[in-house]
């Protein structure tokens, strides 16, 4: 049998097989004559050494030594792949008796032998003729390829799918981006525009101070400068000895002016000019004006909704945003459930309860629970984005969202509910100002800490193409003082 050390020695690098009339180069290696025959025609170098070899290589004398170690390295690999074929055919017989496997075992799942099947091992099972048990099984395997088919199909198409939404994920994200940049630009020219018409109120303010200031300085420096000339011409007048020639002098230069009037005090004639550089508000509370100026500009705004209630025990405020409980009873424990709803120009009232399960109790709008009490507003949600802002303050129960959907608060821990279905929420925050957000076309409601812009938590909505309402619910034992008020900017 040809080992693999030498077997390699006795190949040919051209055609990779063990030599046929096998010729040694003057470089000394060894390639099969018709191969380096037919390589040399076109290039002229041994093909491993790229040593230059002449044309005329049928004349190279053929080298009988590797021709019979070849001849024998064949008949080695010959002899090896007729006992592979032995062996092979020894593994279709029976391992235990060394009879033809022609029965199949259908209870252990493998081939027999026709003593197999009269042994112990195979007491009781069933066998069938292995053509019979293969024709059964390809069917089988053709019942399954079809099902693999059509599940192949199946994944494909969901595979099409998925990479149509990712295609259509990069196609909107530069589209978002633009329109990120577009109103960010919006805000920018805004402010932009405002920075410069402060500056240039700044710069028209400085002007005006200095102006006025310099005004006063030039009086000073003109009242300065004559004090400081007299005080020249008195030295020189105390300079001269002579009598008449002193008075002489000293009345010339004082022409007609009084020594008084002369040496008159003039400090008090005059005040400094302080400045008066200020921007009011915009000095010290810049950002807060610009935030407040911004809000007239930005659109869209949160939406405004008004409401009105139907209930005794509910009192909306006369601008018809907040909510007070008012209860006229003193029923303990007493809630009260406000759905905001738009009507189309006329209020309907509709038996509104609930069936929510909360911490393994229940609650609901029975006669031994207490009763339920709506409010209604002239808004109402139709099929696009909306978001609005509710003030909670410190009440420690609420919720809020829309008829199905809500976020809820028990002075302890949140919890969304979503098609009837309550989640706990791990969020630990309290936030003041609760800022709800809804999209038809993704069919999420999310809410957010509105003064900090902190997600809570995101609810997937049930929305069809109609209107939806938003919903209110508080609850108070007792004369309500901390309204829930919905936000308008």
């Amino acid at each position: 049998m040809a080992s693999v050390s030498y077997s390699e020695d006795l190949t040919c690098a051209i055609c990779l097989s063990f030599f046929t009339d096998p010729v040694n180069l003057p470089c000394a290696h060894s390639f099969c004559r018709e191969c380096i025959t037919h390589f040399v025609s076109s290039q002229p170098h041994c093909p491993q050494c790229r040593e230059s070899v002449s044309q005329d290589v049928k004349c190279l004398p053929t080298s009988y030594l590797l021709s019979s170690l070849a001849e024998k390295a064949k008949e080695a690999e010959k002899i090896q792949t007729q006992r592979g074929q032995e062996k092979a055919e020894m593994a279709e017989l029976c391992p235990e008796h060394e009879e033809k496997l022609k029965l199949f075992c259908a209870t252990d799942q493998q081939l027999a032998c026709i003593i197999c099947r009269d042994s112990e091992k195979h007491a009781g099972h069933k066998f069938k003729p292995t053509k019979e048990a293969a024709h059964h099984l390809r069917q089988e395997l053709a019942n399954d390829m079809e099902k693999l088919l059509g599940n192949i199909l199946a994944i494909e198409n969901v595979a099409t799918t998925q990479r149509e939404e990712i295609t259509k994920t990069k196609e909107k994200s530069p589209q978002l981006t633009a329109q990120i940049c577009r109103q960010f630009e919006e805000m920018h020219q805004f402010l932009r525009k405002r920075e410069d018409e402060i500056k240039n109120e700044l710069k028209h303010k400085e002007e005006d101070a200095v102006e006025n200031m310099s005004k006063m300085l030039n009086s000073i420096e003109t009242a300065l400068s004559e004090s400081k000339e007299l005080q020249g011409k008195v030295t020189s007048v105390l300079k001269i000895e002579d009598s008449e020639r002193l008075l002489k002098s000293w009345f010339k230069e004082s022409s007609m002016m009084t020594q008084k009037d002369l040496f008159r005090p003039r400090l008090n004639d005059f005040t400094v000019v302080k400045s008066s550089l200020s921007l009011g508000p915009y000095e010290s509370h810049l950002q807060f004006f610009m935030w407040k100026e911004m809000l007239q500009v930005v659109q869209p705004r949160a939406d405004l909704l008004t409401l009105e209630s139907s209930s005794e025990d509910i009192t909306v405020s006369s601008d018809g945003r907040s909510l007070l409980c008012t209860p006229q009873s003193n029923q303990a424990q007493s809630a009260y459930s406000l759905q905001v709803q738009s009507m189309s120009g006329r209020r309907r009232r509709s038996a509104y309860g609930y069936n929510y399960e909360y911490d393994n109790s229940t609650y609901s709008s029975q006669h031994s629970q207490p009763t339920t009490h709506q409010a209604f507003s002239v808004d109402q949600f139709t099929p696009g984005q909306h978001y609005w802002e509710t003030e909670v303050g410190n009440r420690d129960y609420w919720e809020l969202g829309t008829n199905n959907d809500f976020l809820k608060y028990d002075g302890q821990k949140y919890a969304a509910s979503s098609q009837n279905k309550i989640t706990e929420l791990a969020f630990g925050g309290r936030p003041r100002k609760i800022g709800i957000y809804l999209d038809f076309l993704s069919q999420k409601l999310s809410f957010y800490d509105a003064d900090s812009m902190t997600h809570i938590h995101t609810v997937s909505s049930r929305l069809k193409n109609t209107t939806v309402s938003a919903h209110f619910a508080i609850k108070s034992t007792a004369q309500d003082c901390n309204p829930l008020t919905v936000c308008w900017y």
